[in-house]
């Protein structure tokens, strides 16, 4: 259980098995439930292009306010990171969680995804890499990859 006391979903738990050990999807978009109670799967990889989608799909994210009104929302996601090494020894992947929290999100909104993030993180073992994402430009392709390799990537 995390601080906020939002558990994690055992949906979530199983869906990310499937990305980690059987390669099912290249990502996965984890929201917590309208009344804050639980962390549960938003969408996977399973259909469309990969990382536009993916990145799409977080930017668009919303929340809803306290008064109800829906506004720019953070989010988790766990996404499979594959790169070329510019040494030419080969493909890399890593698991990399991303807490994306826009600025413009509500404030309640994003203490409530920081206070449960430590749950999430503990019922997803094997995560390589972690990313805080507050601006689209830290989820650009170039800037996760760069990040998650340390600079290694041939880009």
């Amino acid at each position: 259980m995390s601080q906020s006391r939002a558990t994690v979903n055992e949906e979530c738990i199983a869906t990310y098995n499937e990305l980690k050990l059987n390669k099912k999807y290249k990502y996965i978009i984890f929201k917590l439930s309208d009344d804050n109670t639980q962390i549960v799967v938003e969408s996977t990889s399973e259909d469309g292009p990969e990382y536009d989608d993916f990145r799409n799909k977080l930017i668009s994210a919303q929340s809803k306010s306290k008064t109800g009104a829906l506004g720019k929302g953070p989010r988790y996601a766990v996404y499979d990171v594959q790169y070329d090494l510019k040494s030419g020894e080969g493909t890399r992947n890593k698991i990399t969680f991303i807490a994306w929290s826009p600025d413009e999100a509500g404030v309640l909104a994003k203490m409530v995804y920081a206070s449960s993030k430590e749950a999430l993180k503990r019922a997803l073992p094997g995560i390589a890499f972690e990313v805080q994402a507050n601006d689209e430009d830290d989820i650009e392709w170039q800037t996760l990859v760069t990040a998650v390799s340390k600079g290694t990537a041939a880009i």
